[in-house]
């Protein structure tokens, strides 16, 4: 029955944390900037969280490079993922530095203890800014190939992937983290544009995760509660069979479908595997207080669990391929 996924407040465990982290509902943890000081101090708390509860937990972050990089001090700077098509002088370079940006870092957070980032982004680089620099490219092509060598990084490093937001967040101004996006294009639109680049990764990645955006054309609420976005579109007509992560339910863009256990239940009926919980504990257990929670489809732990190559960071850093990807990164103009 574990399916949330929930935070805590700082860089290590209190009583409290511990037994939410207990509930038999709790799926997995996602961890912030405020809960890391320095990599031995994060494989002290990823142990804990492991130490504290007696079954398999997924530890998950958002480190998908750039702006979104929750870790920093003693972690490579990994460049915003739209810088790779400027980097790159052709398809060759481009696909190579991806998969050595997405083997660096789904390697340094596995070696840490940490078992998913919830990367990469699949959105098309377009009007919205909290997309922007983080989509590869503005060309849907280009993003299906660089992201496939992404992803193929990822796997190589012992770690699995999610795609997000389906169906597209990058064609929609407004933030959903602070508003309610509203793209007003037809279903034909979306499918021949956003959509296409999660039909063609559907069988690469291991997870997927939802925009709260509103496609009033195509369905009432936001994909993350539709079940036409999520079982017609994604399952039948992508043939997609993986993991289905919501976005943050106490995101803007979320609130519109009721209180936060209300949120919780639509997403659950929609046919999401696993919750996002974030930023208020309170409002965690205000879910798992009041939703029951269905048998699970499948193991979405298991499915997304890490398995890192090497037994620790210094032990990673001593590797030839890690001190290839430092060469690598300094091609990148991004400084931390």
């Amino acid at each position: 029955m574990s399916a949330l996924i929930i935070d805590f407040p700082g860089p290590e465990l209190t009583d409290s944390d511990r037994n939410l982290l207990n509930n038999p509902a709790v799926a997995g943890v996602i961890l912030f900037t405020r809960n890391y000081q320095n990599p031995e101090q994060l494989v002290k708390l990823t142990a804990d969280i492991k130490d504290t509860v007696k079954r398999d937990l997924l530890i998950t972050v958002d480190h998908e490079g750039g702006r979104v990089q929750r870790f920093r001090e003693g972690f490579s700077a990994i460049p915003a993922m739209g810088e790779i098509e400027q980097v790159g002088t052709s398809e060759a370079q481009q696909a190579a530095l991806a998969r050595e940006l997405g083997w660096l870092m789904a390697s340094e957070l596995l070696a840490c203890g940490v078992d998913h980032s919830f990367a990469p982004v699949l959105d098309l680089h377009g009007p919205s800014e909290v997309i922007g620099d983080r989509a590869f490219s503005a060309d849907k092509g280009k993003i299906v190939w660089i992201a496939q060598a992404f992803i193929r990084g990822m796997h190589e490093a012992g770690m699995r992937a999610t795609g997000k937001h389906f169906p597209g967040h990058g064609t929609v101004v407004a933030d959903s983290h602070i508003a309610v996006p509203v793209d007003e294009r037809s279903l034909a639109e979306i499918l021949a544009s956003d959509a296409a680049i999660f039909a063609e990764l559907a069988g690469h990645v291991q997870a997927i995760m939802p925009a709260h955006v509103i496609y009033p054309k195509v369905a009432p609420e936001p994909a993350g509660f539709s079940p036409y976005w999520l079982q017609t579109i994604l399952r039948e007509q992508f043939n997609y069979s993986g993991i289905l992560i919501s976005d943050d339910l106490l995101m803007a863009g979320a609130t519109v479908a009721g209180t936060v256990s209300e949120r919780a239940e639509q997403a659950l009926q929609a046919g999401c595997d696993l919750l996002l919980v974030c930023n208020d504990q309170a409002a965690a257990k205000e879910v798992l207080a009041q939703v029951t929670f269905p048998a699970p489809r499948v193991d979405a732990v298991q499915a997304l669990k890490g398995q890192s190559a090497f037994n620790s960071l210094a032990e990673l850093k001593g590797s030839q391929r890690w001190k290839n990807a430092q060469q690598l990164l300094q091609r990148f103009t991004r400084t931390q």
